[in-house]
């Protein structure tokens, strides 16, 4: 049986192995690639991966593109107050986060800039808050993007130097709070040598939202629940998916994202378009109906995101068992070659 158990997904991972900054090329940063069948790992560059790929094969990215979703507000008392915005309920009215908490309850009016506030209307159990936006002279979205700055991940330290690295090269379609970070190693020089090798490329959209953050706070993995996110799954995409399982290629997934909108669309054993909210929980012990090869960041210790890569692996190991040993040991070997863990990090390809 497949461990269910949070601390078996826990390994130390050395401060040092967790990127501050992207690679000085997208695809310059490194790639180890795990074979599942055998469990032979390569090392090599991001930009290798075409060696990787054959005709025939589909590579389905995740076009979401993170708005720049932390404002900095000021109460009429001149409090700062930080407010991170998660998910837009009805125009205007958002969830957030909010920081510090105590000075940001039912009523509070913050002032981001000229002609930009917003009202605290409600504070959710979970300690979030429900906050309507108001811009004078152009819209909320504008005033946003003037006003907020994109919300890198909370390891992260120092601002981004070049916050457009924290956007894939394909980002289209605005609501994200945190980038579909498996994405961020092609660029458009890369994605055309894939098409030139008779690869072919669709896209879905998932908007990845903080809940991609949120520890796991229960050892049960049955127990715990995933946070709410909005995707859409178009029907060309699904015409694609079936033109290549019909001339026996291979739908490759960038990124979990990916994977989980793939997955999420496809519970009723057939993949259908649609849009909506998923609360998908990979875990071992899942059967994939859809996803044959998975590109990847290196994910943290007992996260969501290295379940699902166990789970993965588990798909290809004899009597489907050992993908968590196995990505235990393929981790304990990144840390030891100097890889470069989580967001900014490097990749892995799963086949």
């Amino acid at each position: 049986m497949a461990s269910l158990k949070l601390s078996d997904y826990d390994f130390h991972l050395p401060e040092e192995r967790i990127a501050q900054a992207p690679a000085a090329e997208r695809d310059l940063s490194r790639l180890l690639v795990v074979h599942r069948d055998t469990g032979a790992r390569e090392h090599r560059h991001f930009r290798d991966i075409l060696d990787y790929l054959a005709p025939g094969d589909l590579l389905v990215l995740n076009d979401t593109k993170v708005i720049p979703a932390r404002l900095y507000g000021v109460r009429p008392t001149g409090a700062r107050i930080e407010v991170l915005l998660l998910e837009e309920t009805t125009r205007d009215r958002w969830v957030c986060l909010v920081r510090p908490g105590r000075k940001a309850q039912v009523g509070t009016t913050l002032h981001f800039g000229e002609g930009f506030s917003g009202h605290i209307d409600e504070v959710l159990p979970d300690g979030s808050r429900m906050i309507t936006l108001q811009a004078t002279g152009e819209p909320t979205m504008a005033a946003i993007a003037r006003h907020g700055e994109l919300p890198l991940p909370p390891y992260i330290q120092a601002k981004a130097e070049d916050p457009g690295r924290y956007q894939t090269v394909y980002a289209r379609e605005e609501g994200a709070v945190a980038a579909p970070t498996a994405g961020l190693h092609f660029t458009p020089a890369l994605l055309e040598a894939a098409r030139a090798k008779g690869v072919e490329i669709t896209q879905v959209t998932l908007h990845t939202g903080m809940g991609t953050f949120k520890p796991v706070s229960v050892e049960d993995l049955t127990d715990h629940e995933m946070h709410a996110e909005r995707y859409r799954l178009s029907a060309e995409t699904v015409e694609a998916v079936a033109r290549t399982k019909a001339r026996g290629g291979r739908v490759i997934a960038v990124g979990t994202t990916a994977v989980r909108t793939l997955e999420h669309c496809a519970e009723s054993g057939e993949l259908v378009a649609g849009s909506g909210e998923t609360r998908i929980f990979i875990y071992p012990g899942y059967r994939f109906r859809v996803v044959d090869a998975l590109v990847t960041n290196f994910h943290l210790p007992k996260s969501t995101l290295l379940m699902l890569v166990s789970a993965f692996a588990d798909q290809k190991r004899p009597g489907g068992l050992g993908g968590r040993e196995l990505m235990l040991e393929t981790y304990a070997e990144a840390i030891a070659e100097a890889y470069r863990f989580y967001s900014f990090g490097d990749a892995t390809l799963m086949l």
